[in-house]
């Protein structure tokens, strides 16, 4: 397994907004820690009258309570926390008063990270017999044409419907270059994140484009969350999310053949079996994208089928489940924390939807930003599956990322690190 590359361009945000009471900062401004090393936290407070004692709450693994006090700070910069750990685990430190409140991200050993689960015995012929039915099944699509702007003269896209195994079919939006020549483009997929009537889990034609019109053109498939329609009024989103998608992450959890996201990841193998059909293709490149959920699925991609070549998440879902059998946060659903690590349906279904399982051995190269305070996809969880990879894996940790993505200067610094290379590498990748 090669070594988790980490860019220098992501430093521990040093807040520049002034009439931000309280600033968080780290002497490692990666945000990453070996064994052993001590982790210092200082705080910047800026004058106030108010001489009410400050609130310290220190996390380990996410959510288990390390240390919380009172405390008083008499300088304008002040260390407020100071140790050092020995083994692998997450430290999230956060500062109160008030209103006032700053939060920052640690993380020691992120390389020694393992899943919490075991991979089953039979999950390669599990996985080998659902691919197998994903290919062997005749196509029956649906393309219409989508009417664009003259703004988007020189490309077209179409809403496009692709049988696929389970309860629904793939949906999404393709936009490509108008008489592209034979085998000329690579593919891109845009996997949606979590929930039903939310414009993120929707397919989106702007983005389709966008991606259509980047390096030297692609074949750009914005594919929705679950199978659903295109363009429909808001009541069909809504009654999907209160009616049959209701908790889908739930369902079927019990069940390996039945689990929600099993047919969800056969969705988007079926995308790429009918995206690899399609003359433009250049039968070399195959870039998945996506953040939260659409992160999981991307990594499922990337181990699933070995067509794709790169993917770009963030802070993805869906990665060590099994994580609380050794007192670490899971990814979302968070399985084993909604049902029970107890539950022993559960514990043999979910290993084989993994993301730290499906990704072993992969040769795809996979960029990944990591909020180090996320609580929804935890920092641990992710790095367990980036361990399994095989192809170079790009690491971007933000020390004062949670799961959603930053505002005010927090969102500035981003916007100009973190979001800029990742854009830089899809833009070179696409060439």
């Amino acid at each position: 397994m090669k070594a988790l590359r980490y860019s220098s361009l992501i430093l521990v945000f040093l807040n520049t907004f002034l009439l931000s009471a309280i600033e968080l900062s780290l002497n490692h401004e990666s945000g990453l820690y070996e064994k052993g090393e001590t982790i210092r936290v200082s705080a910047k407070v800026a004058d106030s009258a108010d001489s009410s004692p400050f609130q310290l709450k220190v996390l380990k693994n996410h959510d288990t309570v390390y240390l919380e006090k009172e405390i008083a700070i008499e300088d304008e910069t002040e260390v407020i926390f100071e140790e050092a750990f020995d083994e692998t685990c997450s430290i999230i430190v956060e500062l109160s008063r008030g209103d006032h409140k700053d939060v920052i991200g640690t993380i020691v050993a992120p390389k020694d990270i393992v899943p919490g689960s075991k991979r089953p015995r039979d999950f390669d012929t599990f996985w080998k017999k659902r691919k197998k039915l994903v290919k062997s099944m005749p196509f029956e699509t649906e393309k219409t044409a989508i009417e664009l702007n003259d703004s988007d003269t020189g490309y077209e896209a179409f809403d496009i419907e692709i049988n696929s195994p389970g309860p629904r079919p793939a949906r999404g939006i393709l936009a490509k270059p108008i008489d592209a020549e034979k085998g000329s483009l690579p593919i891109v997929i845009t996997l949606r994140a979590a929930g039903v009537k939310g414009i993120w889990c929707r397919s989106d034609l702007k983005n389709s484009l966008e991606q259509a019109k980047r390096g030297g053109g692609a074949l750009s498939f914005d594919m929705n969350a679950h199978g659903m329609l295109n363009h429909q009024e808001e009541a069909y989103y809504e009654e999907l999310e209160n009616g049959p998608l209701k908790e889908y992450f739930n369902h079927g959890v019990e069940d390996k053949n039945e689990y929600y996201f099993g047919y969800m990841y056969l969705r988007m193998l079926r995308a790429i079996e009918y995206l690899t059909q399609q003359p433009e293709w250049d039968g070399e490149r195959i870039l998945v994208v996506g953040e939260s959920q659409g992160g999981g699925q991307s990594l499922a991609a990337a181990g699933l089928d070995p067509r794709v070549t790169a993917a770009v998440v963030t802070v993805p879902a869906m990665c060590d489940w099994g994580a609380p059998l050794i007192g670490h946060k899971g990814g979302w659903p968070l399985p084993l924390e909604t049902h029970g690590k107890d539950n022993k349906k559960v514990l043999k279904t979910t290993p084989y939807f993994d993301a730290a399982h499906l990704l072993k051995g992969s040769k795809a190269t996979i960029v990944c930003e990591v909020g180090l305070t996320d609580q929804i996809c935890s920092s641990t969880s992710i790095y367990a599956a980036l361990n399994q990879v095989d192809g170079e894996v790009i690491v971007y940790p933000v020390s004062y990322r949670n799961h959603f993505w930053p505002e005010g200067a927090d969102r500035k610094h981003w916007d100009a690190t973190t979001f800029a290379a990742k854009q830089a590498f899809i833009d070179d990748y696409l060439k």
